[in-house]
């Protein structure tokens, strides 16, 4: 396979004006979308929210979503988008369920393959005889061809091939929402900065010293029958003898009378 450059003709391809056109009209919305889309930026419905980057994309909507925006899309096909040095990338593993990814360089992080979707910026042009991408011109490992998908997808629609023969059927049971439903955004309850302990929100228990919380919810009068009387507040007060004269021993109170000098026998 020979390298063509971007806009660069196929004078062996019959036809290579029409194949072309045929063959921007055969990628798929959600393949066009994911090329195009812009990840981990916020989310303009949950900007209030925390974590709302958009890291997920809907293959029905084809667009870019965040986990707030999951359970409008509960029913729909979800591609997870992940980060790596600050580009955006996905797993080998699931993108490949989509379209053929041979030849596209990948990456290794943490123990899984990702493939960038995306062309990166370079800083100055391959010179020499490198193994290279046929889009970009960057330097890849061999065997390589591609250092991403849509490089991939750009040279195979300006060489006006059939893309049908790279996509397969979407599977929504390997994109399920199900993949995410562990995710701590997903829950019903508030973050923690919008929980606030009020001083109606502290039982009454929780002020009674360890020996003495119940463990259901008891009335005044009950904690006052127990030895403990209570202010108009409800607040324990101070702690008596009841009329058994029984007084659990780490609260026994002394006397307050100082031991008289020993008695000693007298001198013989």
């Amino acid at each position: 396979m020979r390298r063509l450059g971007r806009g660069s003709s196929d004078s062996g391809n019959s036809g290579g004006g029409r194949g072309k056109k045929v063959a921007e009209e055969q990628v798929p919305a959600w393949l066009e979308g994911l090329m195009g889309e812009t990840f981990f930026s916020g989310c303009g419905v949950h900007e209030v929210r925390k974590k709302n980057e958009k890291n997920i994309f809907c293959l029905t909507c084809c667009l870019s979503i965040c986990h707030h925006c999951l359970p409008a899309h509960r029913s729909h096909p979800l591609l997870q988008v992940r980060r790596y040095v600050y580009q955006d990338v996905v797993r080998l593993d699931d993108v490949q369920k989509l379209i053929d990814c041979s030849y596209i360089q990948a990456y290794t992080i943490n123990g899984a393959k990702v493939i960038f979707l995306k062309e990166r910026a370079q800083s100055r042009p391959c010179k020499g005889s490198a193994n290279i991408c046929f889009t970009c011109d960057r330097i890849l490992q061999p065997p390589f061809h591609f250092c991403c998908l849509s490089c991939k997808v750009d040279h195979l629609v300006h060489r006006g091939e059939d893309l049908s023969g790279i996509l397969y059927r979407i599977q929504e049971s390997d994109f399920a929402y199900t993949q995410f439903e562990g995710d701590v955004s997903l829950s019903s309850e508030p973050d923690d900065d919008d929980v606030q302990i009020t001083k109606n929100s502290i039982r009454e228990d929780d002020r009674l010293p360890l020996p003495f919380k119940s463990s259901s919810c008891s009335s005044n009068a009950a904690m006052g029958s127990s030895g403990i009387s209570t202010s108009a507040g409800g607040a324990p007060d101070t702690m008596k003898r009841n009329k058994k004269g029984f007084l659990p021993s780490i609260f026994s109170l002394n006397s307050g009378r100082r031991k008289g000098a020993p008695q000693r026998s007298p001198l013989s």
